[in-house]
C-alpha cells in the first residue's frame, strides 16, 4: 500500500467530528493473526542442547506447508533432528515439514526437534520467509524430498496419551529374546525353527565395537560356535515368512556383556547410522533396548528425570528419536532395563542431592518417559534383581507373584521419584506395559512356575488372585502380555513358557 500524501493526513483529522456530545474515531483496521514459530531449549547440558520449535497456526486458514530456517552462530553445529528434513548452508539451517506434519489447522500446532553442540542459540528465524514471531506467510514454494520414504500412517507429532501408537501386535502378546549371535549351554535355535506363538522376536545382541563408540554390530553365531547356524539368506528369508504371519523381528542391543555408553554427539550419530544399517540389512521391525550394566547413570545435578543433563542419558534419546523419524510409525520401540534401573527410582534417583547414591538407580526413568509416545512395550526385568520397595512401601523380593503383581503396578500407577511428590513419573498405558520373567530356572534368578506367572498376570488384568498386594493401578485389561528370557532356553527346557503362556494370554478378553 502506498503512503498517503501530507495533505490527505491532515483531512483525515479534520475528519475526526463531535456529534451530539459523541466523538467518532476512525479506528486502524485490526491486523489479522497469523502462523508463528517459537523456540524453546528443552535441555542444557553446557556442552551443547536439545532445542524444539512450535509453530502455532493463529491465522484463519489452514497452513497446508511450512518451512523454519535460522542461523546459528561459529561454535555452534547442528545435531541429530527429528519431525522434519533440513538443508544447510554455512550456519544457515532451514527445515522442512515431513509428510505427515505439514497441514496445521487454525489453532492448531506442530513441532520439531534438534540437538546442537556448543553455546550459542539460533538466530535470525523466520517461518516461510516472514519473521517466526508473525507477518503475512505463504507455504514454501517447494518442498525437498525427505532422504528416506515417508511412513505410510503419518504420525501425529504429539500422540494423545490414550492412543496408542500401531503396531500390528495382538492385544496380548508373547515375546521372546532369540540367541542370535552366540550360544550358550542352552543350544542354537534357527530362526525358521521359532515356533509361531512368540508375536515379538528380539535378536541378541547388536554390541558395541567398545563401550563408549556408539558402532553397533550384529552377525550371526560363526558356524564354529553354532555348528547349526543358517545362512545369512536363509536367516533374512526366514525373518521375511515371521513378518507374512505378523510377527515382529527387532534387534536387541546390550545385555549383559553389551555395554553402551553413548557420551558424545559423535557417538550418538554413529548409534543411529550403525543401527539403520542393521535394520535396513535384515529388514527388521524395530529396535530393542536392552541397556544393563554401566550404560546408563545419572550425573551430580541431574535430578529430575522430567529435564535430563547426563550426555549419556540425552544422547540415547536423541539416537532413539531419530531412528523413529527414519522409521515412521510402525517402527516398534521395546525396552527392557532391570528393576534397578525403573522401579528402584521409587527410593532412590541418581547420585541423590548429596551424592553417594548408585549413579545407575532409576536411569532408565528420563529415557522412558521422554520417548512414552513412541514406545510400543516396556518389560522389565523381574529376575536378577534385588529387593525393591513397592507402592505398599515394602519390600518385594523376586521368585512370586507377588513381585511380578507390586513391581508392574508400579508402572501402571506412577508413583513419585526418590519420594519427590513434585516429581511423578506418571502411569503407561496398559497396552505399553508387559514384565519379564525367566524361561526355566537355569535361564536367570527369579524363576517362577506358570502358575504363579498366570496369577499374577490374572492379578493385574481382572483384579483377582492378588495376595498380599492390592494394585493400586486397578484392573488392566489392555495389560500387554509376558516376555522371557529367552526362547532358547524355553526350547532347552521342552516349551514349558511358551505351551503354558501362549494360549494362557490368547485366552485372556
Amino acid at each position: 500500500m502506498r503512503r498517503p500524501a501530507r495533505n490527505l493526513l491532515l483531512a483525515a483529522v479534520a475528519a475526526l467530528v463531535t456529534v451530539a456530545g459523541t466523538t467518532l474515531v476512525l479506528a486502524a483496521p485490526a491486523r489479522a493473526a497469523g502462523p508463528t514459530a517459537t523456540f524453546v531449549k528443552t535441555s542444557d547440558w553446557g556442552t551443547g542442547w536439545e532445542g524444539k520449535y512450535t509453530i502455532t497456526n493463529g491465522g484463519t486458514s489452514t497452513l497446508t506447508g511450512w518451512q523454519v530456517a535460522f542461523t546459528l552462530p561459529t561454535g555452534t553445529t547442528l545435531g541429530s533432528y527429528w519431525d522434519a528434513t533440513v538443508s544447510s548452508s554455512g550456519g544457515r539451517h532451514t527445515f522442512t515439514n515431513r509428510s505427515w506434519n505439514g497441514t496445521v489447522a487454525p489453532g492448531a500446532s506442530v513441532s520439531f526437534g534438534f540437538l546442537a553442540t556448543g553455546p550459542g542459540s539460533p538466530t535470525d528465524c523466520t517461518l516461510n520467509g516472514a519473521p517466526c514471531g508473525g507477518g503475512p506467510t505463504s507455504p514454501p514454494t517447494t518442498t525437498p524430498p525427505p532422504t528416506t520414504a515417508p511412513p505410510t500412517t503419518p504420525p501425529p507429532t504429539t500422540p494423545p496419551p490414550t492412543t496408542p501408537p500401531p503396531g500390528g501386535l495382538p492385544k496380548h502378546a508373547l515375546i521372546g529374546y532369540l540367541h542370535a549371535s552366540f550360544a550358550n549351554g542352552s543350544g542354537y535355535l534357527r530362526m525358521a525353527d521359532v515356533p509361531a506363538d512368540w508375536d515379538i522376536i528380539n535378536l541378541a545382541f547388536g554390541e558395541p565395537t567398545s563401550v563408549t563408540s556408539g558402532d553397533i554390530r550384529f552377525q550371526l553365531c560363526p558356524a564354529a560356535e553354532c555348528p547349526g547356524v543358517e545362512t545369512e539368506a536363509e536367516f533374512i528369508a526366514a525373518i521375511r515368512a515371521k513378518q507374512q504371519q505378523g510377527k515382529k523381528v527387532l534387534l536387541s542391543i546390550g545385555g549383559q556383556n553389551g555395554q553402551v555408553q553413548l557420551t558424545t554427539t559423535a557417538a550418538r550419530d554413529t548409534f543411529v547410522r550403525s543401527v539403520s544399517a542393521i535394520i535396513d540389512r535384515y529388514g527388521l521391525n524395530g529396535l530393542d533396548i536392552d541397556f544393563e550394566g554401566h550404560s546408563l547413570y545419572l550425573n551430580a545435578g541431574d535430578t529430575d528425570f522430567r529435564n535430563p543433563t547426563t550426555p549419556v542419558i540425552v544422547n540415547l534419546i536423541a539416537a532413539i528419536r531419530a531412528l523413529k523419524q527414519r522409521y515412521g510409525a510402525n517402527f516398534v520401540l521395546t525396552m527392557a532395563p532391570e528393576t534397578f534401573f525403573v522401579q528402584l527410582g521409587y527410593q532412590f534417583y541418581g547420585p541423590g542431592p548429596w551424592g553417594g547414591q548408585d549413579p545407575r538407580a532409576g536411569s532408565y526413568l528420563p529415557v522412558i518417559h521422554a520417548l512414552r509416545n513412541d514406545l510400543t512395550v516396556l518389560h522389565v526385568q523381574d529376575y536378577n534383581s534385588g529387593p525393591i520397595v513397592g507402592l505398599d512401601n515394602q519390600y518385594h523380593t523376586m521368585g512370586g507373584a507377588d513381585f511380578h503383581i507390586a513391581m508392574t503396578d508400579m508402572l501402571l500407577a506412577g508413583f513419585p521419584v526418590a519420594g519427590n511428590a513434585d516429581r511423578v513419573f506418571p502411569a503407561l498405558r496398559e497396552d505399553q506395559v508387559a514384565f519379564g520373567a525367566p524361561s526355566s530356572v537355569s535361564a536367570g534368578n527369579g524363576y517362577v512356575a506358570p502358575a504363579g506367572v498366570q496369577a499374577a498376570v490374572t492379578c493385574l488384568v481382572r483384579g483377582q488372585s492378588c495376595g498380599s498386594y492390592a494394585p493400586r493401578s486397578g484392573t488392566n485389561p489392555n495389560f500387554r502380555g509376558l516376555m522371557t528370557w529367552s526362547i532358547n532356553w524355553d526350547r532347552y527346557y521342552n516349551w514349558e513358557f511358551r505351551l503354558n503362556h501362549g494360549p494362557f494370554l490368547k485366552a485372556l478378553p
